[in-house]
């Protein structure tokens, strides 16, 4: 028998170490199935987001000795897990986001694999290695000469993005699905020692004050740090110059953000990341496993330069094993991880089927503002600096321990139309927006985003009050 969704939050709440009074001042409404899918994405939607908001209200009462109500409604939580889907700029849907030869394809043994080709040196990369023209067509006769497992594995030592479709069975075997096996949703970890921390009095909002560095793009930090800029915090987007980025991507998750950009392959701008580093209270990174302690920002680094740092890391399938070096997206972890697989069979269908929405990026961002939460509400109270560790690997298993919806595939699957109750209309610095509001509903101070999205590099690197 499934566990109930009281049952899924007191258990993410407990294994964070929230204080189990905040979970009677939870409302929790609507009912399964909130989207099309035998998942439960709808239950990831409304756990993560009333954790997060749990977190945010246990900061607020830390601050000022008031406890608010949390509520969330599912239907509202899984439209935005789908959030850059409703985006409207200027009246007019944001463009396209999806490269045209990104998906999956068949390969020469019958087994299944899935291009992420969004960034222009991925696709290049891959028709490279394929040799063959910029042309689905064109990629699905190359790949007839693959074995699939074979083209992951070139595609991986390339630096490229590519999953084989694997069983969740296949993927429980695999050496990186074992090494994952034991390991929690979350780490918060204490990595340092530093004096506790006190915030200052008569917030506006839960975060008033708290300072983000948020190094991430695409969905699930860049959802971090947007949950984090709704709850009060002043959240400085750093984006390089030189990467590349989705631009509706940008809009949607930009909302309440600063948004500078630093070139870190050069000493000044290495320097000018470790100015604001030693005025900030979270350091949030998207980068691979270990890839960033090249540039000398690693967690260690950090607790060093900033003793009581909040650092928070999401990879894509974890730091420990054979894979943990490994790029990857949602749309690949699901691929991977034999989320497709069990969705194809629902359906009757051999071909991979994707979630409704990208679950593993949204619930991602909302656990990462989650361990966040908690592990400045431990500095508050015992001090140190934290390091607070999410993957898109442990989120999807997550999810699928949440057991299966057996009429999942006959929910909802809804259009703009269908959901203009839940949006808001705001300026911005693409034009004016109509997008999601923010699910998390709190009693005494509702989120909300102070700031526009902005284009990445419109804002200058220093703090705002500086």
């Amino acid at each position: 028998m499934n566990p109930t969704i009281t049952q899924i939050l007191a258990d993410l709440w407990q294994s964070v170490g929230g204080h189990p009074v905040a979970l009677d001042h939870v409302t929790l409404g609507g009912a399964e199935p909130a989207l099309a899918s035998s998942f439960r994405v709808g239950a990831a939607a409304q756990v993560s987001i009333a954790a997060a908001t749990m977190a945010a209200a246990e900061l607020w009462r830390l601050r000022t000795g008031r406890r608010q109500d949390v509520s969330v409604d599912m239907r509202h939580a899984a439209v935005e897990f789908r959030s850059e889907r409703y985006l409207r700029v200027a009246g007019r849907p944001a463009a396209e986001a999806w490269d045209k030869i990104a998906g999956t394809y068949r390969c020469g043994d019958g087994r299944w694999v899935r291009l992420h080709t969004n960034f222009a040196h991925h696709r290049d990369g891959v028709l490279k290695l394929l040799g063959c023209d910029y042309d689905r067509a064109a990629v699905g006769a190359a790949l007839a000469g693959w074995k699939a497992e074979d083209f992951e594995q070139a595609a991986a030592d390339a630096g490229l993005v590519v999953a084989m479709m694997r069983s969740a069975a296949e993927w429980q075997a695999h050496p990186q699905g074992q090494a994952l096996a034991d390991m929690p949703v979350m780490r918060i970890k204490k990595i340092g020692e530093a004096p506790a921390h006190d915030f200052a009095a008569d917030p506006e909002q839960p975060l008033s004050g708290v300072r983000v560095l948020d190094l991430t793009r695409v969905i699930a930090g860049p959802v971090c740090g947007r949950t984090l800029a709704a709850h009060g915090a002043d959240v400085l987007n750093v984006s390089g110059p030189h990467l590349p980025s989705v631009e509706p991507l940008v809009i949607d998750t930009g909302r309440g953000k600063l948004a500078t950009q630093i070139d870190l392959r050069g000493d000044d701008g290495r320097e000018t990341l470790r100015g604001l580093a030693r005025r900030a209270d979270v350091f949030v990174q998207g980068y691979r496993p270990y890839a960033i302690a090249g540039l000398g920002f690693d967690r260690d680094a950090l607790a060093a330069l900033r003793p009581g740092i909040v650092y928070v890391s999401l990879s894509a399938y974890g730091n420990v094993g054979p894979w943990s070096r490994r790029r990857g997206f949602d749309s690949l972890v699901q691929t991977a991880t034999g989320i497709n697989h069990a969705e194809a069979q629902a359906a009757g269908s051999d071909e991979p089927r994707p979630l409704p929405c990208q679950a593993l990026d949204h619930a991602s961002g909302y656990l990462m503002a989650l361990g966040t939460m908690i592990a400045l509400l431990r500095r508050a109270r015992e001090g140190g600096s934290w390091h607070v560790r999410v993957s898109l690997a442990q989120t999807g298993r997550w999810l699928a321990g949440m057991g299966r919806l057996d009429d999942g595939l006959d929910g909802p699957d809804p259009k703009l139309d269908d959901v203009r109750d839940l949006l808001e209309e705001s300026d911005s610095g693409f034009g004016r927006l109509l997008a999601v509001r923010h699910a998390g509903g709190l009693a005494l101070t509702q989120p909300r985003w102070r700031r526009p999205s902005t284009p990445l590099g419109t804002h200058p690197p220093v703090w705002p009050d500086e």
